[in-house]
Parts: structure tokens; C-alpha cells; sequence
């Protein structure tokens, strides 16, 4: 999913350093960190299956 709608509030974020696909989920260490922009490095999902679905993993903490 592209594009913050509901609470689709998972945050899928590309690594600049090694470009792996990583979602980070309310409360984890880094999520309000995280900064999603539509469309450049990164992705909304409302779910951690749909992001697990998609080829991201979760964030390590």
C-alpha cells in the first residue's frame, strides 16, 4: 500500500546503506524516527503480514 489511510500506521522503510526492506511498527525503538515519503524509499502497510507478504522484515528493536 502506498499512501497513509485508517490505520495502516506500519512503516516500511528502505535502508540507504544496504537498500533491505524494513518495517517498523508502533512502539518499536526507531518508529517515530522514521519519516515515510508516498513514492520515495518506502511504504505504508496496515498490516505486518501484508508487509511480510511483500518482502519486508520487521526491524530488529
Amino acid at each position: 500500500m502506498s499512501g497513509r489511510t485508517g490505520s495502516c500506521d506500519i512503516k516500511g522503510n528502505v535502508s540507504i546503506d544496504t537498500g533491505e526492506h524494513i518495517y517498523h511498527v508502533p512502539g518499536q525503538k526507531y518508529y517515530s524516527q522514521t519519516i515515510i515519503r508516498a513514492g520515495i524509499r518506502g511504504s505504508w502497510f496496515c498490516s505486518e503480514a501484508e508487509a511480510r507478504a511483500a518482502g519486508w522484515r520487521k526491524a530488529g528493536s
